[in-house]
């Protein structure tokens, strides 16, 4: 089994619902907060570092960013929630176009939950989670830097989801990722797989 998609590029920055690539086709979006390794991520999934542009400062990635993996379906990185330097303004602009892209959206197939695995969920999260939860739509949630971690910080993690998000890991389908580890990359990968499949 391949731990990576072979062929990805960007396609385009989508500020407004109504700039969506006109040709359509299934869509994995990645949420979180700022800073939580979404863009990251994706990079690793298509074993491209340079694909998406990260940052080490959070708020970097202001809109929605499309990048077509093997001309079949693309992979969507949201703008962080959690951090703003132009708060009200910028809160308003994220809003309006979350709202937008989420509403009865037939190709959105997964969406992938990013959270920091070496922390507690924040509030900002809780508001998140229990926003995707009202739309109805298909999701995991996945827990980066795990690389970081040692045995009992990992052991942790299902305390603090189900202390701060009230999720047990038998209802909702958890991954753990590291940017490093190309078998947890994998396993991502493969689930990803299987929704397009279906």
């Amino acid at each position: 089994m391949e731990n990576y998609f072979k062929k990805a590029s960007f396609i385009k920055t989508v500020v407004d619902k109504k700039e969506i690539p006109s040709d359509r086709k299934k869509e994995i979006l990645f949420v979180g907060k700022s800073n939580v390794g979404k863009s990251t991520l994706i990079n690793s999934l298509v074993n491209n570092r340079k694909l998406a542009k990260t940052s080490s400062h959070p708020g970097h990635t202001k809109y929605l960013n499309y990048y077509l993996v093997e001309d079949k379906f693309y992979l969507v990185d949201c703008p962080g929630y959690g951090f703003s330097e132009k708060r009200g303004k910028d809160y308003k602009i994220y809003a309006n176009l979350v709202e937008d892209y989420f509403k009865d959206n037939e190709y959105l197939k997964l969406v992938v939950f990013l959270l920091d695995s070496r922390h507690l969920p924040t509030d900002d999260d809780l508001d998140f989670y229990q926003f995707l939860l009202s739309t109805n739509y298909n999701f995991v949630i996945c827990m980066t830097k795990c690389d970081k971690l040692n045995m009992s910080m990992k052991a942790k993690i299902n305390k603090n989801l189900k202390e701060k998000l009230n999720i047990n890991k038998d209802e909702v389908k958890i991954f753990l990722t590291s940017n490093d580890d190309a078998r947890l990359i994998g396993n991502l990968k493969a689930y990803i797989e299987t929704v397009l499949e279906g």
